[in-house]
């Protein structure tokens, strides 16, 4: 089921500030931590853009697209995405990103990088298979240590904030397949599979030491894919085993 939603650039300082209060409520980070007002509006001056979902003129979702030169070209750096709670089921994040890539070409882009946390299946799968998105870089505690989710009561145990680097290559075989609405079959064999929990959170609540050792032994798995050269072009759903695929 799809609402009525829709998707256009926030340039007023109402808008930008609307963005922040969503922000503050759905990542539910530190205030020191929460982009403000200001980011929002240097990053549009200085050549990025913010496309925001609505419904009818509530904001209920936003991507903030930062300028960037990466891989010796012009690129966006996608800072946050981000869709209320009662939302999240109708593919307003897909549309976001959509929208996001359809205004980098607008504009001459062709890549987009962000970041996001490995052990999120559902993040995963959206990234890798959604929008044909690849991973060839994790970065350790690349935030520093977050302490925000641990339990109550766990004291200062916290979780390094380690993150897959996603490479969106916007004209790739792939990624024009998918925004066509058409099936990309992969025409190669994977040679390593890195599997990760189904649900992060339930693992998290069941016990922090074993999310630790979860969180070691991706990290582990990453980079030692990723330094004989593999690189995370897939990822199998699965209820049991939700897995990467590294080619």
């Amino acid at each position: 089921m799809e609402k009525d939603i829709d998707i256009r650039e926030c340039t007023t300082l109402e808008e930008l500030a609307a963005c922040v209060d969503l922000q503050r409520e759905v990542f539910a980070l530190p205030e020191i931590e929460l982009s403000p007002v200001r980011h929002f509006v240097v990053t549009k001056n200085a050549g990025g853009f913010i496309l925001g979902a609505y419904d009818h003129e509530q904001l209920v979702g936003f991507v903030l697209s930062v300028p960037a030169f990466l891989r010796s070209e012009k690129a966006f750096y996608s800072h946050m995405t981000a869709v209320k709670a009662e939302y999240q089921s109708y593919g307003i994040g897909g549309r976001l990103k959509w929208g996001q890539r359809d205004w980098a070409l607008k504009h001459g882009v062709n890549f987009v990088k962000w970041t996001f946390e490995p052990w999120k299946a559902r993040n995963a799968y959206f990234n890798l298979e959604k929008l044909g998105a690849t991973m060839r870089e994790y970065e350790r505690n690349f935030y520093g240590t977050d302490y925000s989710t641990a339990p109550q009561g766990a004291g200062s145990i916290g979780l390094a904030s380690d993150r897959l680097f996603a490479e969106w290559d916007l004209k790739s075989e792939k990624v024009e397949s998918l925004a066509a609405g058409e099936k990309f079959v992969e025409k190669k064999e994977p040679v390593v599979s890195i599997e990760v929990p189904n649900n992060w959170f339930a693992l998290l609540a069941k016990s922090t030491d074993e999310a630790l050792a979860v969180q070691a032994r991706i990290r582990r798995d990453f980079e030692l894919a990723f330094g004989q050269g593999l690189v995370a072009r897939g990822f199998l759903r699965d209820e049991e085993h939700p897995t990467y695929l590294l080619y």
